[in-house]
Formats: C-alpha cells, structure tokens, sequence
C-alpha cells in the first residue's frame, strides 16, 4: 500500500523597501502601491505591514538624485511573489532602487494575522517647498552652514 503525503511549500516572511523619485506624482505612486497590493493578492500573499518612511537624503546619488521617498512593506508569500513583484518594480519608471529581504521565518500563510490599518498605502503627499540641493562644496564638506537654533520647549 502506498501513502499519498501531500508537501505543502512554506510561505515566508520578505521584507521590501522601494526607493521613488523624489518628483514622483502622488497618481504614479499609488499607481505602484495598487501594483504591489494586486501581484500579492493574485499570487496568494499576504502584506502585513505598510509604512511610508518619506522623503529622505540618499547616501549617495542614484540616477542624479539626492533625495528619495521610501517606502517599506512586510509581506508573506512565496518565491514567486517575490520575483514577480520584484519584476514589476524594475519596469517602473518612478522607482529608482528596490530590495527584498527573506526573513529566517516560515509560516503558514493561513494563520497570518493582518491589521488592516497596517496594512494601507497613503497617498504621498505633494512637498510644499523644495528644500534646494547642496552645492558642490557643501557636498564635500567644505562650507559648513550655520546650524539653525531649536527653541526648547519646557
């Protein structure tokens, strides 16, 4: 008599952070987000966790940008949601860097728990004012700008 075992592959926990043009439109970002939010649903996954880190300086230029909106995703699924995802995000234009990271856990895709307020893109805001880009020698260190005083508040 044979047994039938039926192997289950484990789903996995991934980290991904994904760097926008610092121009980006708010229609072109979540234009990417609803991307995401569809791959991970049709490939069986779960997002657990979203959260906009905004716009920051880069440690060094991508693409002759300085400054770049981050965006940070916890997910559960399999590898080939990751490589689809990760397909995705290269053939977008507004996404200048990607990374997705496996995490040591496996889990059952069953019983992750999600918290819907986690789990939602906002939309990006439009910046009010252009804080300017450092010259050159600010860059190398060779002007030093005086530091704005923070009033204490007690």
């Amino acid at each position: 008599m044979t047994q039938v075992t039926t192997h289950t592959r484990p789903a996995r926990e991934y980290e991904l952070v994904y760097i926008l043009n610092p121009n980006v439109d708010p229609d072109e970002a979540e234009k990417i987000a609803t991307r995401i939010q569809e791959v991970v649903a049709r490939l069986g996954g779960k997002i657990t966790k979203v959260d906009q880190w905004g716009r920051r300086r880069l440690a060094y230029n991508i693409q002759k940008f300085s400054r770049g909106i981050f965006v940070f995703v916890k997910l559960a699924g399999y590898s080939d949601l990751v490589a689809e995802i990760e397909r995705n995000l290269r053939n977008a234009d507004a996404v200048i860097r990607f990374q997705t990271i496996k995490l040591d856990t496996t889990v059952e895709l069953a019983s992750v728990a999600v918290n819907p307020d986690e789990v939602k893109f906002e939309r990006l805001a439009v910046p009010t004012e252009e804080e300017p880009e450092p010259s050159l020698e600010e860059r190398l260190g060779l002007v030093v700008k005086p530091r704005e005083r923070v009033e204490e508040e007690f």
